[in-house]
């Protein structure tokens, strides 16, 4: 298949998401993987230093497409800017982030440009000439490979902390995209409002520590919370505590949850079931503390504790006192 590969990003103000630098990370391996390049597409009202920032996760180029109609999303803005540069430049693969933003509007780009879409990758690998896609599937208790018919353009999301991000020295020529279309926002944005109070989103965090139903109960947070300020660490949960109303429903870490990949996991009094794991299993590395030897959650971990967490924790704590002493 020809064409160069587009790896089309997301900001917010004069910062990139998160994932972007994930995004770039897997357009680069896809872009040597087929032969081609890879450029990293701004979608924009003013690129202020988003631009600077993408140009150095290693994409050959990156082309800013500036119209004022995409200062706030809309999925018809996004949809028709992106198509439009997209059905004049004909890249052979378009790579988004798999967040709500471009979960929302990639299948209407896949079917402006009547091409395939294959979401949530976290791998792949060239085959008989093509690229075979590896994706989770039942909520995350299975992955599928799968191919691509036809010559047709592909449209893919990858999945949180399958392509880890790498800044480079290098700075990639930043250049404009003229639009041949003009593009009409599908509804007004009357304003964008922070979420306020507890919500967190734990996708940006670096250290995570998650409990699990082994905690007991909201009585014995101040243990995990302690040992969190001692850290710098975000807390997380599996679904049981947040069911039980031991936490808010927005530290949720799984399938039903957010998809995390920070440097440091810490499970705590978490077993491993599969839809927990679906959630973290990008995560760099992983220390497991759990009483029961035997515990699934052992098998993903880089270090493991045996033993009961009301007593690990608060040793943990004074240890990274000491540490940071």
């Amino acid at each position: 298949m020809a064409g160069k590969v587009w790896v089309a990003l997301q900001q917010r103000g004069d910062e990139l998401h998160p994932m972007s630098g994930e995004a770039i990370a897997a357009g680069v391996r896809l872009a040597a993987t087929v032969g081609s390049e890879a450029e990293a597409i701004l979608l924009c009202a003013e690129p202020g230093t988003a631009a600077e920032t993408a140009a150095r996760y290693g994409a050959a180029a990156v082309r800013v497409i500036q119209h004022p109609s995409l200062g706030a999303y809309t999925p018809g803005a996004f949809t028709g800017a992106l198509s439009a540069a997209a059905s004049t430049e004909a890249p052979g693969w378009i790579v988004l982030a798999h967040s709500y933003q471009s979960v929302d509007y990639m299948p209407r780009v896949a079917h402006a440009l009547d091409a395939a879409l294959v979401p949530e990758v976290i791998d792949f690998r060239a085959d008989d000439g093509g690229v075979i896609w590896t994706r989770p599937v039942f909520a995350g208790k299975m992955q599928a490979e799968v191919r691509v018919r036809g010559e047709g353009p592909v449209v893919l999301s990858v999945q949180a902390g399958a392509f880890p991000a790498a800044q480079g020295e290098a700075s990639a020529p930043i250049s404009t995209l003229d639009l041949a279309a003009d593009i009409t926002p599908d509804r007004e944005v009357l304003g964008v409002e922070e979420v306020a109070g507890e919500h967190v989103d734990l996708t940006q965090a670096p250290i995570i520590l998650a409990v699990g139903r082994g905690i007991g109960g909201a009585e014995n947070m101040d243990k995990v919370e302690e040992l969190a300020a001692a850290l710098g660490a975000e807390i997380g949960a599996s679904r049981p505590v947040i069911d039980s109303g031991w936490l808010a429903r927005d530290r949720q870490i799984g399938s039903s949850g957010q998809t995390v990949a920070p440097k440091l996991y810490i499970a705590a009094g978490i077993s491993g079931a599969i839809q927990h794991l679906v959630g973290m299993k990008g995560s760099r590395c992983v220390v497991a503390i759990n009483k029961d030897a035997s515990a699934p959650i052992f098998a993903i971990s880089q270090y493991g504790i045996v033993g009961d967490l009301h007593e690990v924790l608060p040793a943990l704590t004074e240890a990274v006192k000491e540490a940071k002493a």
